[in-house]
């Protein structure tokens, strides 16, 4: 399987330098206590052991296979690690028996059949020259969660934070003291160890205590709406990094291969999280990714290039998987990016906006989503807004929709077209219900000379109206363009997209 070469190598270069300190730390102890005789025996074996692996090495196993995990099901499953060259190794798990041979380097794999949903736990032994048995092993539906410091957020956080405005969304501040749901199970990548082999077997846990305090709030929230909603045990794996920039989670061979970025200069590490924190997870199966990162790039006021960035990413994510799975991402929520001083690049009221468009764009690629977080931010100074439940909820309900194919709402009004009449715009919108009417606030239109002034916008019959009596003859209409918005355009209780009808990225983003 692929990756297991680049794995074992540096397998081997972990167990050889531990077992050199080791091997140092006895021969001090030997020098001291034992005869020259006992030395010699000692020194012999060490200097074998180094030459040659030992023939009774231990099975070792990636930090993502552990007990307390949940597979994921109706996939072929890849089980694998590292023991001794020619050792012949066993995977024994939910009736199926597979067997693997190591290679000279020590790798092995076996792949299980598909499994079906298991809500009761089960071990799994792994046995060669040791037996490795995990323990507490459900099966059912997976997901990769990955960004920055929104993405990370932690729910401990959540026990510290001033009351949130919207009551309306609720404010689940002791949910880590309720959280008693062992069909939920949370594994927090260490981006330091995430490549060593696991001793202990325990890197899974069940989402409650200690564990669950420090795991991303978004997956937690995300999962929890989904294991109810479906009635089968969730796993969320969190890998993120505060501060972090799109490009270090993606691989310089990505950034290669896209056509954008050929004679481009790329800056922020390419590659520097993905190899560490990403890609020892390529053989471990899951439904999909949940993506929510930005700011970073957004105070560098981009726009396109972001936009391809995004689409190296995932294009590249489903190439390592060798799935089109799932990708499902948040808006980056209002923040006053027009006040803060940047010695790189010009800030402005239109920096956030634009960055939402860029963003906007990777929903024309195939099985990706978008949620609006538009409205969840009480604070335009913060840049960690609150709210992570109602966000790992939006999510959720996307992939309930699209991934599972439950018949719920799952998003607001998306914009698709316009048409212009003297006097007033008429706007087409996906997502928007037939059922709603009545004015909304946020709009904005312009005429000729490109000047937006406040607009009057009513929904009727499945569209959107607007007019301005300022402007006869209307060219453009932009909707909460604004890093602090403050439009009231919902259907099926989300709010719309940000948009503007005088989009120039539509023409300058390539997807294929």
């Amino acid at each position: 399987m692929r990756q297991f070469s680049v794995w074992s190598s540096r397998i081997s270069v972990i167990a050889s330098f531990r077992f050199l300190i080791e091997a140092k730390q006895s021969l001090c102890k030997v020098k001291k206590i034992a005869s020259s005789y006992l030395l010699a025996m000692t020194i012999t074996i060490i200097l074998t052991s180094l030459v040659t692996i030992n023939a009774n090495a231990k099975i070792l196993l990636p930090q993502i296979l552990s007990s307390n995990m949940v597979l994921q099901r109706d996939k072929p499953i890849n089980i694998w690690g590292f023991a001794a060259a020619g050792e012949r190794i066993t995977v024994t798990f939910a009736g199926q028996k597979k067997e693997a041979l190591t290679d000279n380097k020590g790798n092995w794999a076996v792949v299980l059949n598909p499994l079906k949903t298991a809500a009761q736990p089960q071990s799994m032994l792994i046995s060669g020259s040791n037996t490795i048995e995990l323990s507490n092993i459900l099966v059912g539906e997976v997901w990769l969660c990955s960004g920055q410091s929104n993405m990370e957020y932690a729910m401990r956080k959540l026990a510290k934070i001033p009351k949130p405005k919207n009551e309306k969304l609720g404010f689940p501040a002791d949910e880590v003291v309720q959280a008693k749901n062992k069909q939920i199970r949370i594994f927090l990548v260490n981006r330091k160890t995430l490549i060593k082999p696991d001793s202990i077997h325990k890197s899974w846990s069940v989402a409650e205590d200690s564990a669950l305090r420090s795991f991303s709030a978004v997956g937690y929230f995300f999962a929890k709406e989904l294991q109810q909603k479906l009635g089968v045990p969730v796993g969320v794996i969190s890998s993120a990094v505060p501060g972090s920039a799109i490009e270090p989670w993606i691989s310089e061979k990505a950034f290669a291969d896209e056509a954008y970025f050929k004679d481009k200069k790329i800056g922020n590490d390419p590659g520097k999280f993905y190899v560490p924190m990403i890609e020892p997870l390529t053989n471990f199966k899951i439904r999909g990714v949940l993506w929510y990162q930005g700011e970073t790039n957004c105070f560098l006021n981009e726009t396109i290039s972001y936009a391809y960035k995004m689409k190296a990413l995932i294009q590249s994510w489903r190439k390592a998987w060798r799935e089109e799975f799932p990708f499902y991402y948040v808006q980056i929520a209002p923040f006053d990016y027009s006040k803060q001083k940047s010695e790189k690049v010009v800030l402005s009221a239109d920096t956030e906006p634009a960055f939402w468009e860029a963003q906007e764009q990777l929903l024309r690629l195939p099985n990706t989503g978008m949620i609006s977080t538009s409205d969840l931010n009480d604070n335009g100074g913060d840049l960690h807004p609150t709210y992570k439940w109602e966000v790992g909820r939006r999510l959720a309900i996307w992939a309930l929709a699209k991934t599972y194919h439950q018949k719920i709402d799952f998003s607001g009004p998306i914009y698709q077209a316009v048409t212009f009449k003297t006097n007033q715009a008429i706007l087409n919108f996906e997502h928007l219900n037939v059922k709603d009417s009545g004015t909304v606030a946020g709009f904005t239109l312009a005429g000729a000379n490109g000047k937006f002034v406040p607009a009057n916008a009513e929904i009727k019959a499945g569209k959107v109206w607007v007019s301005a009596k300022e402007v006869l003859h209307p060219k453009a209409v932009r909707y909460n363009w604004a890093e602090n918005p403050s439009g009231n355009f919902y259907s099926n209780g989300l709010p719309a997209l940000p948009f503007r009808t005088d989009n120039p990225l539509t023409q300058q983003f390539k997807i294929n």
